[in-house]
């Protein structure tokens, strides 16, 4: 519930830019101290920025990194991108899938392609696969982030380093200047573990995130095998990207 308010209170605020706390607290109904840890949070996370009596949502607008406030976000999107993911992926193989709300649209799928091993730091996956028949799941340990609803820090980059997969799927928070970008540094050491553990790599993205910034680079969009977008993305951006050598594949929404 916590994680459902704080989603809700940085949606409020980055419609309605500049909110004073007694605003939220009407809108909520909640305390004011509870407002107040809440915003704390998200402060911390960098999504707002506390004023005098207020908040306002950072410039970044850095939403991706609540999962609750992702799971909402746009989910016929993912659903679209994850049935063309699918196609990457071979009964057989040994896949690594991150955290993203993206990529966990592909567990449901999954059993089409099956025997399959499984690597995954994301929660949502784990429960999502663990009794599926031919799927050998793989949970990569480490410290559990709510926040992301996954697992990150040493501990999951280490189990990442030991494995070789045939496929890494994953995610970015924006993608800008040619490479697929991340907010939080240790979700960002995660996705790159995987992605190094991997022959084939494979980007998701709904189009919406390309010339969006986030702060941590997670690798040039040259150096992945497949990204996959929606068909909203601009003409231009998509005759740009794949002059630069980009594998981009458009994905038809209806």
């Amino acid at each position: 519930m916590n994680d459902d308010r704080m989603g809700a209170i940085a949606e409020y605020v980055r419609a309605h830019g500049e909110v004073r706390i007694d605003t939220l607290t009407n809108h909520f109904g909640v305390s004011r101290m509870t407002i107040h840890r809440h915003i704390e949070r998200l402060a911390q996370q960098g999504v707002l920025r506390k004023l005098h009596g207020a908040v306002t949502a950072q410039p970044s607008s850095i939403y991706e990194s609540l999962y609750a406030y992702r799971a909402q976000s746009e989910p016929e999107v993912k659903a679209a991108l994850a049935r063309a993911a699918l196609s990457e992926i071979t009964p057989g193989q040994a896949v690594a899938l991150d955290d993203s709300t993206t990529a966990t649209a592909l567990g449901p799928l999954l059993a089409q392609a099956a025997p399959l091993s499984v690597i995954t730091n994301s929660l949502a996956l784990m429960q999502t696969l663990a009794s599926v028949d031919d799927i050998a799941l793989i949970a990569v340990g480490g410290d559990y982030a709510p926040t992301y609803n996954a697992f990150i820090g040493p501990g999951a980059e280490d189990a990442l380093a030991r494995l070789r997969v045939n496929v890494a799927i994953c995610s970015a928070s924006g993608i800008a200047d040619g490479a697929a970008l991340v907010q939080d540094g240790l979700v960002t050491r995660a996705k790159a573990a995987m992605l190094d553990a991997a022959e084939r790599r494979v980007l998701l993205a709904a189009s919406p995130k390309f010339g969006r910034i986030a702060l941590n680079k997670l690798a040039p969009l040259s150096s992945f095998d497949a990204v996959y977008t929606d068909s909203r993305l601009a003409d231009a951006t998509a005759r740009s990207l794949r002059d630069a050598g980009v594998a981009l594949h458009i994905v038809e929404i209806s």
